[in-house]
């Protein structure tokens, strides 16, 4: 059987970002458990600002368009957010909101497992922004949202000169994360008709 293939998407793009970090930490752990993980760059697909007059005069953005092909050809996804006033950024916001607009999004999002994670220098880690997280995950796409997730609370201090969490507790919460991630993606890849 071929490697399961994740896709993480870091729902922060900026220089130094704890969950950047994070993604990049949990996509060494997901190679390390045999799959494939691709860190996908949300900023270099320059999506403006989703307006209903945009799509109508020049169409979808080809951004958008490279996102839901890169979901379609992933079997899992791992989103990995901040939380800016208790809500999920609005660079990955908006790639969703433009990723909906395309037809066959529904084929490539519609119940792929998918898995969250957060980083803050806060107490809650990001808590916040996964609840209304996985609601808009799991209504508009149809994702598969997974009931395990991690937050890494006081982010600036949690990772190790390797970029892999320092503390083994959060480091074992990860891995059970991916762990079930990994699962749930196995699995319904063996009942897949086509598998």
């Amino acid at each position: 059987m071929a490697a399961l293939r994740v896709l993480v998407i870091p729902g922060s793009a900026r220089a130094g970002s704890y969950n950047l970090k994070l993604a990049n930490a949990a996509a060494a752990a997901l190679r390390e458990q045999g799959a494939e993980a691709t860190v996908t760059d949300l900023r270099a697909l320059a999506l403006p600002i989703y307006d209903g007059d945009l799509e109508a005069g020049t169409g979808v953005p080809e951004g958008a368009k490279t996102l839901v092909r890169e979901l379609a050809a992933h079997d899992a996804v791992l989103v990995v957010s901040p939380e800016y006033n208790a809500f999920p950024p609005p660079l990955l916001m908006n790639a969703i909101d433009w990723a909906s607009r395309l037809p066959e999004h529904k084929a490539a999002m519609g119940g792929k497992p998918t898995a969250l994670l957060s980083a803050s220098p806060g107490a809650l880690g990001g808590l916040r922004s996964l609840l209304s997280l996985r609601q808009f995950l799991a209504l508009n796409p149809g994702m598969l949202v997974l009931p395990q997730q991690l937050t890494v609370a006081r982010a600036a201090e949690a990772f190790g000169a390797d970029g892999a969490l320092a503390d083994p507790k959060q480091q074992a919460a990860l891995q059970a994360v991916l762990v079930a991630l990994l699962q749930t993606a196995k699995a319904l890849r063996a009942s897949s008709p086509s598998s």
